[in-house]
């Protein structure tokens, strides 16, 4: 029977210098309401798809905790068990009893990744320029490069006109491509503060001689400012290691060296995966495209500029070993220099012939043999488009809320996994469902749960909605399907909102702000190099 603690313990225990991972079995939008400063969203709804990947060593120490809504705790730690878990504990009242504890509560997400951006502006006293300024500087003609440090998705969708895309990552590895001389000014920007902060302090940290700044409040400041962002951009940096690789190496290596980021072999990465007493996780911080180009055996996919910015995505448990893999080294050890700092007790390796030998092509597979055990009938992606235009099918998508809204199959339903059941009274009963998921397991995983709300048989999209794209099909945007307060699933960010758009970006950049003193009130992060 899983063991209930409560609030005190968990204390004692995020302090004792073990491992730990505190799992929050919420969706994320619930998660983002409130939660502890180290918890990992592992909602119920993709538990299958994600709990073995953040839980690398299954006795490992583990705390689940909910809203205090009663149940969602309890269900993920059965899960957890089912799967070998051994070593795990309820926390006694979720969220509500540890703010009753007197603890500190945290809302927002990738909150300890964020905090840590702050922490950096402040310790580092890494500068900034205002988006007036950074205007009357293009305005001037001065030398100036922009450089967005979030992935293409973020950039194209909104930028600062005349930003180059370079994810953060990719900065200090890259940055010759765009600085003509020491007289060039660089300034790096996000949508709000920490990727703008942390990619500008890489290049100083880096010992870049150029003038870096952040854009103070990314492009929200921005549009505060009364300047229009641009949209659709799609300039970046060229392909290929860059002429600048090897003086961007020796950059990198002080860097990582001075926060105590190690170096091993293959060799010697076999030596850690055969320890069993430390969690290990190997994570290859090149773009995507790379990675699926060719990435060692049982690495994930990882990009250092949004592993550092939303850390919690990848690594649940404090105190873990982490092997990062690139190319050069460079990304890896600029990456590993900022996790060292992150006040959660990583051990970080830079794995130096991590890309020689045999390589793995392809995005990578999820293990999930839950979902491969499901037996159900696929539709291809035109034998579903076929029938819905017969009307002899109904669809339940199961993407991203904020991705059903950018473009979902036309006339499908949107719902979560295992909260389905307020989709009933929408099914007729005289027509298949089928389901469809960005990936297929999770549309195989729902199988059940619809099969237990509607006589009429169920059955999946093949490939998922990526093969309906594929098929170059159709899509349905609506902006407002699911409204904001449906959205459960996602965390709504300013900028995703359908009202009060310009007041919800004010109240998060704020705070952005006031994080390092709730962190400090908290006590529970340690951020900095650790002692040796």
């Amino acid at each position: 029977m899983t063991q209930r603690i409560d609030a005190s313990t968990l204390k004692r225990w995020l302090s004792d210098g073990r491992e730990l991972a505190v799992l929050d079995a919420r969706e994320e939008g619930e998660f983002g309401t409130g939660h502890l400063f180290w918890a990992v969203p592992c909602p119920l709804s993709r538990a299958e798809l994600r709990a073995r990947a953040l839980l690398p060593r299954r006795d490992v120490r583990v705390c689940v905790t909910d809203g205090g809504e009663g149940g969602l705790a309890e269900r993920l730690a059965a899960y957890l068990e089912s799967i070998g878990c051994t070593d795990v504990s309820v926390l006694e009242g979720g969220v509500p009893a540890w703010k009753a504890a007197g603890y500190v509560v945290f809302s927002g997400v990738n909150v300890p990744s964020k905090a840590f951006g702050e922490w950096v502006e402040h310790h580092y006293g890494t500068p900034s320029v205002d988006p007036a300024e950074l205007k009357a500087m293009v305005d001037r003609g001065e030398d100036v490069v922009i450089l967005d440090s979030r992935p293409m998705d973020e950039f194209r969708r909104m930028s600062i006109p005349g930003g180059i895309n370079v994810p953060g990552g990719e900065l200090v590895y890259r940055i010759g491509e765009f600085v003509r001389g020491p007289g060039t000014t660089v300034v790096v920007n996000c949508a709000g503060r920490t990727r703008s902060i942390l990619g500008a302090q890489s290049l100083r940290s880096a010992g870049l001689p150029n003038r870096v700044f952040a854009l103070r409040n990314g492009t929200m400041g921005w549009e505060l400012a009364g300047l229009a962002c641009a949209h659709g951009e799609t300039r970046t940096y060229p392909p290929g290691t860059p002429a600048g690789a090897a003086e961007a190496l020796a950059r990198a290596r002080r860097f990582a060296e001075g926060a105590g980021v190690r170096t091993l072999t293959r060799a010697g990465l076999e030596a850690l995966r055969r320890d069993q007493s430390r969690s290990l996780y190997l994570l290859d911080v090149r773009s995507p495209e790379e990675f699926a180009a060719g990435h060692l055996l049982g690495s994930q996919s990882a990009p250092g500029g949004q592993l550092v910015q939303a850390t919690d995505r990848w690594v649940a448990v404090r105190n873990a070993r982490i092997v990062l893999v690139d190319d050069t080294g460079v990304r890896a050890r600029m990456t590993g220099g900022w996790l060292r700092q992150m006040g959660a007790g990583y051990e970080v390796y830079v794995l130096e012939d991590g890309l020689a030998g045999r390589l793995e092509e392809g995005p990578g597979v999820t293990e999930c043999p839950e979902a491969a055990a499901v037996k159900v009938p696929a539709l291809s992606a035109p034998e579903l488009a076929a029938r819905l235009a017969d009307g002899a099918a109904q669809v339940i998508e199961l993407s991203r809320s904020i991705d059903f809204r950018a473009g979902h199959i036309p006339g499908a339903l949107w719902g979560v996994r295992t909260r389905l059941a307020a989709l009933a009274p929408r099914l007729a009963a005289d027509r298949p469902v089928v389901l469809a998921a960005p990936e297929e397991a999770l549309a195989r995983l729902a199988v059940a749960e619809v099969q237990g709300l509607v006589r009429a048989p169920v059955r999946i999209l093949a490939g998922g909605t990526r093969a309906w794209q594929a098929a170059g099909l159709p899509l349905q945007a609506d902006r407002t399907d699911p409204p904001d307060e449906a959205c459960i699933d996602f965390y709504l960010r300013a900028y995703d909102r359908n009202s009060g758009v310009e007041e919800a970006m004010r109240a998060y950049l704020s705070w952005e702000v006031d994080l390092v003193h709730e962190v400090e009130r908290d006590g529970d992060a340690r951020f900095g190099v650790p002692a040796a």
